[in-house]
């Protein structure tokens, strides 16, 4: 049965086509970061970046190098797109795409993470076997069928992107709409559409919808009387987040996933009419199947396990962000703060009030107000920048924030000296002080 499930030979059409498209986006997301000067806000006017935990080795190119650096990296998606040098193509791409992304924080999103991990099991796909550079320069790999397993691995992944992505906004400022109100009054200004999204009925049909069409779509595509519903359904739910939260490519991708739920003749009728179509049933047990279960095992096992680690932390993730990252928790809350860093001369016992703006651009600044994490990630910068002065100092942090409106409250003890306890990763940091709320 598993092998019937895992390794029968189905037609690789919608394969070959997300392939393209998978390569034509990489491209459109890397060169678009230059030119909305996205890589000029993150990675070339701040001083340093704020990375993740353990990567702060790994900064930005200096000067414009970063241009280069995406630049290289869509000439990369392209070949993807053309099935040029795939495997290395994609190898290359993933390493470069998780470069910058574990290189910086302030514009952290979910889309970015999935990206990674979509870019490595395209590394493992047979998508350079038809219509590709490839496949023309050698005929020996040509083929027009993939295991199973090849789609299988992309719906997993987004039926547990989707399902946590659901269960996550069930929480009562999402169900009484009051994150989504705060949401869409930042879009009063978009023309036509911005008064409608002012709208109690719109935010409730937002809010609900939201978590419906999360935790159905994936359930209503794998099955055939709702799959086409479902599918016009996510290109209003995509389209939408398009115009209205512009999150880059993760729209278009999210639909090009739909190509692993239809039928194999109709995605062959619809985009491959030339190409020879595979209609057999042959199951072929590869040389590689024990590893490949024990691999995609372990890792849908952590997959799952990851979304749900801040439950065995103490305290709300929405105050603490602990747990917060690679869970798949998508716009779920509007938080506001501010901070201001002491720093003491151990000696001397001298205070000195750090004025932000000497050392962070204004979105660092939002980070090192309400994220743990950042906070303590820029004392111990702020340590490192007097200890190279010959000053030991000790860092204090007075940071007040509010979640979705609320009064602000203390965030972080201000009676700790931040720059000299340790990160935890596993478990709670005591110096961030209870939410208290339920």
């Amino acid at each position: 049965m598993l092998n019937k499930l895992l390794f029968k030979h189905i037609d690789n059409s919608s394969l070959i086509v997300f392939r393209i498209i998978f390569g034509l986006l990489c491209f459109l997301e890397s060169v678009g970061a230059i030119f909305t000067g996205w890589i000029k806000r993150t990675l070339i006017d701040p001083e340093f970046t704020f990375s993740f935990i353990g990567f702060e080795w790994l900064q930005p190119l200096p000067g414009n190098i970063m241009y280069a650096y995406y630049l290289v990296m869509g000439v990369f998606g392209l070949l993807i797109m053309f099935g040029y040098k795939y495997r290395i193509s994609t190898i290359m791409f993933t390493i470069m795409w998780a470069g910058t992304y574990f290189m910086q924080k302030a514009s952290y999103n979910n889309h970015y993470y999935l990206l990674i991990l979509l870019s490595t099991f395209m590394i493992l796909q047979p998508a350079n076997k038809y219509y590709s550079i490839d496949a023309k320069n050698n005929l020996d790999i040509k083929s027009i069928s993939m295991p199973n397993w090849c789609r299988l691995i992309f719906i997993i992944q987004m039926f547990i992107v989707y399902t946590y992505g659901s269960i996550a906004k069930i929480y009562p400022d999402w169900l009484n709409t009051t994150f989504i109100e705060i949401l869409m009054k930042g879009k009063q200004h978009y023309f036509l559409v911005g008064e409608l999204l002012q709208q109690k009925w719109v935010h409730y049909f937002l809010a609900y919808g939201g978590i419906l069409f999360d935790g159905l779509i994936i359930p209503l595509l794998l099955f055939k009387p709702t799959r086409k519903w479902a599918f016009f359904a996510s290109i209003f739910f995509h389209l939408f987040n398009s115009f209205i939260f512009q999150v880059g490519i993760f729209p278009y991708l999210s639909l090009a996933f739909t190509l692993f739920f239809f039928d194999p003749k109709t995605i062959h009728n619809i985009f491959l009419k030339n190409k020879p179509f595979y209609n057999g049933d042959e199951v072929i047990i590869p040389s590689y199947k024990n590893p490949l279960i024990a691999v995609f095992s372990i890792y849908f096992a952590i997959q799952i396990a990851l979304p749900l680690r801040h439950h065995f932390i103490v305290d709300d993730v929405l105050w603490t962000e602990e747990g917060h990252r690679l869970s798949w928790r998508m716009m779920l809350r509007s938080k506001q703060g501010f901070a201001m860093y002491k720093v003491v001369n151990n000696k001397t016992l001298k205070p000195t009030n750090i004025n932000l703006n000497d050392f962070l651009s204004n979105k660092q600044i939002h980070l090192a107000s309400t994220k743990p994490d950042v906070i303590w990630q820029f004392s111990q910068r702020l340590k490192d920048i007097y200890a190279k002065n010959g000053e030991d100092v000790s860092v204090y942090v007075d940071s007040k924030i509010s979640i979705n409106g609320k009064p602000y409250k203390q965030l972080i003890n201000p009676n700790v000296d931040i720059a000299s306890v340790p990160w935890q990763v596993f478990k709670h940091c005591d110096w961030i002080l209870p939410s208290n709320e339920d």
